[in-house]
């Protein structure tokens, strides 16, 4: 009789670890298929356990059912961008919950080449496919990261196409011209009817950053160079900033990231790692800070009198900073790179002090550890999201957005 309960127990017990094992399998196998959060504790933890080497020899082979299923799925989507061709079709519509309210979030095709996450962040097929979009009066307009610009009537966003037009510029002509090989553009901006774009290219000294200015029209944007850094490095890298912001008094923001040239963010003979205003008119240029790494997101707060920057660490040490311009010394603010940092090397070293303050450097406002892999922000004041002032960071992590509210004099974030 004990035989068969000891029998039945283990009988139960293993359809129990049969069972469990066949959920979570599954559940494994969506994360696989539909995608995960890189970046949340219990990836972090098997990560820390399992060597990269096996955790891809794992996917690629006992999840390789969920890999097909969703390499078909995202050929299928593919066919369907290509065939609708400029259309804009609306492909798929889901809820979204912020702060207890529900929001439609529509999601429309580009003609715009995909981001390839195979080939990793490094890739520079993948700086050609990073593409920005700016709203001006009534048009929606959009460049890629090849150059090609395209607009639409920003109403359309309510219809399930947004009917693109093709906007021709002469971008092509400029490369060859100047016997250059497109790296990538890195932002967008438009103002009073001038359109800015910043541009990566190659040339025999190496890989620089310039950005070159238009008149917009809606027949052909003919660009000419605007803004010359006179700054090179040897190899394409993604620490090359190029956020382009309005500021005052007929000038403009421009982020230079340091390219991953050592010791040249400290450097005030370089422009790399350094945020510079430009004036639109003289075209002449000041630094307004120093020691950053890759400024991704740029904001200037007019009614404060206050820049806010967003920018990526290494392995850890995202951060958003405040250059508060309202000081009376008018000190030239370093923000540490690449001497303090709170996040460590991609060699898995830590040569980076980690209080800023400690070493006559500016502490971020917020620094995240792990990285968040942190973009543009936008700044918002008294809104039915925001009691007083907020801050939403745009993220890369489970494309997510972070919500922070600003402290009362802009001394840190919450």
């Amino acid at each position: 009789m004990k035989f068969f309960k000891k029998k039945r127990i283990l009988f139960l017990l293993g359809a129990i670890l049969i069972l469990s094992s066949i959920y979570l399998f599954s559940i494994i196998s969506n994360y696989v298929r539909d995608g995960y959060d890189r970046q949340s504790k219990f990836v972090l933890t098997l990560k820390s356990i399992i060597s990269p080497h096996y955790v891809k020899k794992i996917k690629d082979n006992l999840f390789v059912l969920s890999n097909l299923k969703s390499r078909n799925e995202f050929l299928e989507l593919q066919l369907r961008k290509y065939e609708q061709g400029f259309s804009g079709e609306k492909f798929k519509s889901q809820i979204v919950n912020i702060e207890g309210q529900n929001y439609t979030l529509d999601h429309f095709f580009t003609p715009f080449k995909r981001l390839d996450v195979n080939l990793g962040w490094n890739a520079t097929t993948n700086s050609l496919r990073a593409h920005y979009l700016e709203i001006f009066k009534d048009e929606i307009f959009l460049i890629s990261g090849e150059g090609q610009t395209i607009y639409f009537d920003k109403q359309n966003l309510k219809n399930e196409k947004l009917n693109f037009t093709n906007l021709p510029n002469n971008i092509d002509e400029i490369l060859n011209l100047n016997n250059l090989e497109l790296i990538g553009i890195r932002d967008l901006f438009i103002d009073n009817d001038k359109i800015l774009i910043s541009m990566l290219t190659k040339n025999e000294k190496g890989v620089t950053i310039d950005i070159y200015k238009a008149d917009l029209n809606f027949k052909k944007l003919n660009f000419n160079l605007f803004f010359k850094s006179n700054e090179y490095w040897e190899k394409y890298n993604v620490f090359s900033g190029g956020r382009i912001e309005k500021f005052k008094d007929e000038n403009i923001l421009f982020s230079i990231g340091y390219s991953g040239v050592p010791n040249v963010a400290q450097n005030l003979n370089s422009l790399l790692g350094k945020i510079i205003k430009i004036n639109l008119r003289t075209k002449d240029h000041t630094i307004i800070s120093i020691g950053h790494r890759n400024p991704q997101g740029l904001r200037y707060i007019g009614n404060e009198n206050i820049i806010i920057n967003s920018e990526h660490g290494p392995v850890g040490g995202d951060e958003i900073n405040f250059n508060n311009l309202n000081n009376e010394n008018n000190e030239l603010k370093n923000y540490g790179w690449d001497i303090a940092s709170y996040g460590t090397a991609y060699d898995g070293t830590d040569p980076y002090k980690k209080s800023h303050s400690n070493y006559g450097f500016i502490e971020p406002a917020i620094n995240y550890t792990p990285s968040i892999g942190i973009s543009e922000i936008l700044y918002f004041e008294k809104n039915q999201h925001c009691e007083n002032k907020c801050i939403w960071a745009t993220s890369l992590r489970a494309n997510s957005i972070y919500t922070l509210n600003v402290s009362k004099n802009f001394e840190k974030l919450i």
